[in-house]
């Protein structure tokens, strides 16, 4: 099986984050926490500024980071309460 192109990958990795998004929507946050959620929003936001513009590097960078905010705001909560 070939690698996936990054184009491929970044596509997959913002559809996954909005995916986990969409399952944290319902959950009641503390506002340190919404605000973590909201900085990793603008970072998936920016990566699909950077994949438009073409600058694929820096649109994975920025997915990974969400990603990664957002898996801190879920370890933080103890997403398998929320079934997340």
């Amino acid at each position: 099986m070939p690698d996936k192109t990054i184009d491929e990958r970044v596509q997959k990795d913002i559809a996954a984050f909005s995916e986990n998004m969409v399952r944290i929507k319902g959950v009641e946050l503390p506002k340190n926490l919404c605000d973590i959620c909201e900085l990793a929003k603008m970072y998936a936001d920016d990566a699909n500024s950077y994949m438009d513009r073409g600058d694929l590097v820096t649109a994975f960078s920025c997915i990974s980071y969400a990603h990664g905010l957002l898996d801190a705001v879920l370890k933080i909560i103890g997403s398998d309460k929320y079934g997340v």
